[in-house]
């Protein structure tokens, strides 16, 4: 491993989006980027898809074997308000990020230029403002299906940071073993894990991932409440039976020996500053370096098959 920065502050943005709002939501990712940088923020992270918003709880209709018109409107205002790559939306994205000199790790829901398929995806710009990083959620989970497509683009991408290599898997992605081993093959030493995990045993993943590839994780998830949702959606009965609490945070971030560096955020709105001692990546792996002097090559081999680009 190259000589590498010893510090990096970052910033976690346990934030609200604007539901089903993109212009609105694109708008509060540049303040909070702008505020994250006032607080001299190198690396700022948001949560998955927080670009317009993750639609928990909803089905947009979709049952086995049918679905209802009134889903299809819904769906339709979810995809009016998804995000094109690249896009205005982007450039102004990229822009802030520069503004403010970070690197920016933004979750959003992706709609193909092409097709009509949408996807959980996750970008990476850095200080310059270029998009360095552009990943498509492998596999949606569960339900997610009906409205997220099998990720075809950068399966594995990493960035080059000042810090050691960076990459990320969203949400249920991190319980993938090839996944995360393939993340770890290419020497990851900030892993970014953008979720919409609330339960205990997510902080058990993040814990046991930190320990497993000697790294730092970054974890992010948004705070949404049932009554942030818009009151015209055709779904008034599934939204009832949220829970209060939709999404409650537990952003944090883990250390390389799993040990966290502050404690998880819960119930509120916050951008979470933290510095890292990056010395503590080489330090972890004297013993134990999972594709390194504690990999067998010889007997164990992982072949990547990255997905088309364009």
């Amino acid at each position: 491993m190259k000589l590498l920065e010893k510090n990096c502050r970052i910033a976690l943005v346990q934030g609200t989006p604007v539901l089903f709002d993109r212009k609105a939501t694109i708008d509060k990712v540049v303040e909070q980027i702008r505020e994250a940088g006032k607080k001299g923020a190198q690396l700022i992270v948001f949560p998955e898809s927080y670009v317009p918003c993750y639609p928990y709880g909803m089905t947009f209709g979709f049952t086995v074997g049918s679905r209802t018109a009134e889903g299809r409107i819904d769906w339709k205002r979810y995809y009016d308000n998804s995000v094109l790559v690249p896009s205005e939306d982007t450039q102004r994205v990229g822009q802030a990020a520069k503004e403010v000199g970070a690197y920016v790790s933004l979750g959003i829901t992706e709609r193909d230029g092409r097709t009509c398929t949408l996807y959980c995806t996750n970008l990476i710009f850095s200080p310059e403002g270029e998009l360095v990083a552009h990943h498509r959620k492998l596999k949606p989970t569960g339900a997610e299906r009906c409205v997220w497509g099998d990720g075809n683009k950068g399966a594995f991408p990493v960035v080059d940071s000042p810090w050691g290599v960076m990459g990320s898997l969203i949400c249920w992605e991190n319980y993938m073993p090839l996944a995360r081993a393939a993340l770890y093959q290419k020497g990851v030493s900030l892993y970014l894990a953008p979720n919409t995990n609330n339960n205990s045993e997510w902080q058990d993943t993040i814990r046991h991932i930190a320990i497993e590839g000697h790294c730092y994780v970054v974890n992010v998830n948004q705070y949404v409440t049932k009554d942030m949702y818009p009151k015209d959606l055709h779904c008034p009965d599934e939204l009832e039976e949220l829970p209060q609490g939709v999404c409650t945070g537990g952003s944090c971030v883990v250390d390389p020996y799993g040990h966290y560096v502050e404690e998880p955020v819960w119930d509120k709105e916050d951008i979470i500053v933290l510095d890292l001692d990056m010395e503590q990546v080489p330090r972890s792996r004297m013993e134990f370096d999972a594709m390194g002097h504690y990999s067998r090559p010889d007997v164990l081999e992982l072949i990547i098959h990255e997905p088309r680009e364009g």
